[in-house]
Order: structure tokens, then sequence, then C-alpha cells
């Protein structure tokens, strides 16, 4: 996502030449549902592409979180509030209609070219004008590929950005946050056998279900044709696997298992899911960096600050890094490799304390869902039923509005536009 929108931010700016390299062999139908917030959408018009993405997608007007074990709701949160504040509802939809809306975006610009099935290897110089070595997937000999400007948005196990790393004599490790995730997709056929599962895909809410150390998370997407189910709970898959393993193919009686304390309509929710489309994801981020530039060389989305999804702003945080990049290069003073460089440090300022505060916030929220019993548990349900009555903070972040607020009131590319000339000023 990162990555598509930058290179589209780009093309709007004026850039002439813009280059994609994807090791995919295409975008094809990948991935599950996907949070759809103010401060993406607001980026995501000024593209033109926002308006294919909000056609397919749901408008949220509520959240409800309930307790995994009864069902019992532990705090509900009014969110129709937010198109009125922010100018964009929060909505939900599938990841590919966002990625396909953006890459049609993309093809409409005829300086952005793609290649597919291409991985970027090693890189032989980080400016002035990197390189890098582009390795074809499926046969061909390896080429040398040279720019001006080398964005890396090659995700969290981003090979440049190890190659940064390594340069800078930095020792900064991947995370393994002890955490893993499940997603299921549930179609409207599967949900209509049942008057309670009906009621869930025709809703415009998200419902959280809470246990001890784990939660579901759920709402409908693509016009309430799919019911989209995100799970996190501890890891106990991935403890033995090599590193580099993301993903393995779940257990759907494992999966049972995991949550069979949970109430009788969850379970007959997720019995749901045919056996062999189990799938589980390592859920690991990577500890923070003190640059994420070197030269004419920077590092953008997942490849610098990847984030435990429970604030739902793992894609929205790339595009904003995206819009940024764009916005920054479009006011350099030159192109010389000098000015490149100084910009992307400019970018680096506009993006770092957000993105990292962010990372943290979703740690932290994360943290307070998957309190085991005990003192803790007593008082952040407390919390809940304060917010019932209107009073104090959700314990679910995501669904505060102080945190909301923080989020989707800021507009990264105005502030990038009143703060580059400080900023670029401040820089020797």
């Amino acid at each position: 996502m990162g990555g598509l929108a930058t290179a589209l931010a780009l093309a709007k700016q004026g850039f002439r030449h813009i280059d994609v390299y994807e090791s995919a062999s295409n975008l094809g139908f990948v991935g599950a549902g996907i949070q759809l917030a103010p401060n993406m959408a607001r980026i995501l018009d000024r593209l033109g592409v926002w308006k294919d993405i909000e056609a397919e997608a749901v408008d949220l007007k509520d959240t409800s979180i309930r307790q995994g074990s009864t069902n019992q709701e532990l705090a509900h949160v009014d969110l129709r509030y937010v198109r009125d504040s922010y100018k964009y509802p929060h909505m939900v939809g599938h990841r590919s209609n966002l990625a396909t809306s953006i890459f049609s975006g993309c093809k409409r610009e005829k300086v952005i070219n793609f290649f597919w099935s291409t991985a970027a290897g090693e890189v032989s110089s980080f400016g002035p004008q990197p390189s890098f070595l582009a390795t074809p997937r499926k046969g061909g000999e390896a080429y040398k590929v040279t720019s001006d400007i080398l964005i890396a948005a090659d995700g969290v196990k981003s090979t440049i950005r190890d190659q940064m790393l390594a340069l800078k004599k930095v020792d900064a490790k991947i995370i393994d946050t002890g955490q893993a995730a499940y997603r299921i997709m549930l179609t409207r056929e599967d949900m209509s056998k049942d008057p309670e599962h009906l009621a869930l895909i025709d809703s415009e809410s998200v419902t959280r279900w809470i246990g001890p150390k784990r939660h579901i998370i759920a709402y409908p997407v693509s016009n309430k044709q799919i019911y989209n189910i995100s799970t996190a709970q501890p890891d106990t898959n991935f403890a033995a696997a090599p590193s580099a393993t993301y993903t393995t193919k779940g257990s759907k009686k494992e999966l049972m298992n995991v949550y069979g304390d949970f109430c009788p309509m969850v379970l007959k929710m997720l019995d749901l899911v045919k056996d062999g489309e189990v799938c589980e994801w390592k859920l690991r981020v990577h500890e923070p960096l003190d640059s994420w530039t070197e030269g004419s060389t920077a590092l953008l989305g997942d490849a610098c600050h990847p984030t435990l999804p429970h604030l739902a702003q793992g894609a929205a945080q790339a595009i904003e890094d995206g819009a940024v990049i764009a916005e920054v290069l479009a006011k350099l003073p030159s192109s010389s490799p000098e000015d490149v460089a100084k910009g992307l440090r400019v970018y680096e300022k506009l993006r770092m304390e957000r993105a990292y505060a962010l990372v943290e916030l979703a740690a932290a929220s994360g943290k307070a869902l998957h309190l085991g019993d005990g003192e803790a548990k007593k008082e952040r349900d407390k919390a809940f039923a304060a917010v019932k009555e209107g009073k104090g903070s959700v314990p679910d972040k995501w669904a505060d509005a102080d945190v909301q607020k923080m989020i989707y009131g800021e507009d990264v590319m105005k502030n990038a536009g009143e703060r580059f000339g400080e900023l670029w000023e401040g820089l020797r």
C-alpha cells in the first residue's frame, strides 16, 4: 500500500519517471479486511482514488466491545460523529479493493512503470544515484537499476533496511511480539444460516470480543458480502520456526481450542471456516531506528515502523509516509543529490515522532485488551463500564475519541507543506 501510494503521490506532484519493482507477480485477490480511517481517506481522496474505494466499503456507525466468554457488552462507542468531525467517515473494506483502486490510479499516470515478479536485491549505492540489483523471480538474469531516489517500501522483512543498517553499523533486530493472528473471511452465504450471524454481517459495526490474552475483532466488508474476522492470541505455532517464517497453515481444531471458552455464538461462527482455509500470521515488529535515510535512499512504512494491528493504522501510516515524501520532494530547491538527501531527512523529521508514537500506543492497547484475571483486568472493565455512562477514556484505544483526534485530526500533507521551510533551514 505504501509503495503504490508513494508512486501515485509522486506522479500527482509532477515527477516524470517513477519505476515500481514488486516481487509478487500481480496484485491478486489477496489479504483480508482493512480499516479505512479518515487520515487515510483524506490522502486517497486527494490522489483521486477514494471514490472507488468508498463505493465498496462499509461506513461504520459504531463499535461494540464484548466479553468473549459471555457476549456481554462491556462498552459501546458511537462512531457517527467521525464524518462530521473529520470530513471523512471511518470505513472498512477489503485490502484487495484498496490495493486495486490505488493501482488503477497509478495506471492512469503514464509516468509510472511497474516491474512485476522482480525483487530488489543487493544495494550497491545508497546515493548519490542509488542503485540496486533487480532480481527476476521467474528466471532471467539480475540487472542493475540506478535511480535519483530509492524508496524502500519492502515491508518488515526489508532487505534494503538490513543493508542500510549494516552500512551504518547499527544492530537493530526484528522483535518477536509473542503474538499471532488468525485471519478469516466468511461469505454472506456462510453467515445467513444463523440469525445472530446474519445480524452481524448486516450491521455497520465493528465487534470486538475479548478474553484473557486474546481477542477477536470482526466487521463486514465488500458491501456486506464478506465478514472479516481477525484475531490476536499467544503465539504457539511459530516458536520453533525459522525467523523468516511469517505465516503457517493453521489447524481448525487448534483455532477452536484457542477460543474454546468463548460464547457459543462466536464458536459457531468460527466453526464456519472450512478445513484447510485456516491461516495464521506471526505478529512481529522492529526495534525503533534512529534514522530512516542514507544518502538518496529512504525507508517507508513497515520497513521502518512496523506496528501491531490494535490501532488499525499500519497501512494508513505507510500511505501517510508516501504522501509526505511526495510533498517534501516537490519542494526541493533543486534535484541535486545533496538536496535530495536533505529533503529525505526532512521527511524523516516530519514522520518519525508520529509513527513511533502510534506504534507504542498500539502495543499498549494490545496489552490492555489481553489482560489475564486480576486487579488490572477489574480496573479495565470498570473503565469500560464508565464508557457506557459517557465517562472516561476507552481502554480499547482504537475506539477512544482523544486517540482518534490525535490520529484522524492531523493533516500530514498540510503539515508537511507548512513545516518544510522551517525544517529545511534547521538541517545542516
